[in-house]
């Protein structure tokens, strides 16, 4: 079965059934009804990889996750896909695993799969730029770790997330906290990592890095086991993102502490689960719907069907307060 057929059955042109397929807006709804009952009699499964233009040009993006395990990256990918099908283009997705040269593999295998456009989150090394510079399509890059004027870049200020969280656990009295870091070495954690240890070492405030063998509701009811075998008895808790926040409050529970009578918890992205666990969580919003609409502006043409004009968006974060934080406990003298 082949669009040929379709075209056949529908009493149109070839190119009339492609255009109705890739949601090309110049058909009329009679014609478009007439492919669709076609396309549904026939059950004609287009290949979606293939699916192109009239005029020959890809309708499909290519996208590298760095870790669709992380609630963060699939609520992105979610809102990439949704933009992308209403601009009449599909999406092909892979994931890195935060792992180069699967990074490198994946990039090399979109780019052979002829992509109208790629996005990658978020890490990046130079030799992979410089593939993407000769490939010549629309790229997008999340948090680069360097800034380039060939590509849309998407950035947020996780330094700026990271104090405002601080400032909101000062305010509240704390003057001992530890940070949940991340497994593996990111850019946009680091960040985080960073402005951790140099805000408490401004403010005076005792502080203390705990990192977990892995990522996730594992990796930190593992950091939580781990931080209270310490003697450190922080009276907040920092988790470099809410996935591993929401693993925290789960071991902090299981052991009778209070959250946050004896200990706050913070997180970072505000992914769905963060406002429905319980405690709800208090967290720095990214707006992954944003995000994935930017993407795709970023990738697809514009209306005169030239390329899309390349952009450097930085993006705020937004404090969200919730359950999980409250006044710190008075704490003993050591």
């Amino acid at each position: 079965m082949n669009l040929e057929d379709v075209a056949k059955r529908a009493g149109v042109g070839s190119a009339t059934v492609s255009r109705v397929l890739n949601g090309h807006p110049g058909v009329k709804s009679s014609t478009r009804a007439k492919v669709l009952r076609a396309v549904e009699s026939l059950k004609y499964k287009p290949n979606l990889h293939a699916r192109t233009l009239a005029g020959g040009r890809s309708r499909v993006l290519g996208i590298v996750m760095a870790n669709l395990h992380n609630p963060f990256f699939a609520d992105i990918y979610h809102a990439i896909e949704t933009n992308a099908r209403q601009c009449g283009y599909e999406t092909l997705l892979t994931n890195s695993s935060h792992d180069v040269k699967l990074l490198k593999a994946n990039v090399n295998r979109l780019l052979g799969q002829q992509v109208a456009g790629l996005a990658v989150f978020p890490e990046m090394e130079p030799a992979v730029l410089d593939e993407l510079r000769e490939a010549r399509i629309p790229v997008v890059l999340f948090d680069p770790s360097e800034t380039t004027g060939s590509f849309t870049t998407i950035r947020f200020d996780h330094r700026k997330g990271m104090r405002m969280l601080l400032d909101l656990l000062l305010a509240l009295g704390h003057r001992r906290m530890a940070f949940i870091s991340a497994p593996l070495f990111v850019r946009p954690t680091e960040a985080r990592r960073l402005e951790f240890l140099e805000t408490t070492a401004r403010h005076g405030a005792e502080s203390l890095v705990v990192a977990p063998s892995e990522d996730g509701f594992a990796g930190g009811r593992e950091a939580a086991r781990d931080l209270l075998r310490t003697k450190f008895a922080p009276t907040a808790i920092l988790c470099v993102n809410d996935w591993v926040a929401v693993g925290v409050i789960r071991e902090l529970r299981n052991q009778g502490i209070s959250i946050p009578g004896d200990v706050s918890v913070t997180g970072f992205d505000n992914i769905t689960m963060s406002e429905f666990c319980c405690p709800s969580l208090t967290t720095i919003h990214i707006p992954r719907a944003e995000i994935g609409r930017l993407v795709v502006t970023g990738l697809v043409p514009d209306a005169s069907d030239g390329p899309p004009a390349t952009r450097h968006v930085y993006l705020d974060p937004e404090l969200v307060v919730r359950e999980s934080t409250g006044v710190a406990r008075p704490v003993a003298a050591d």
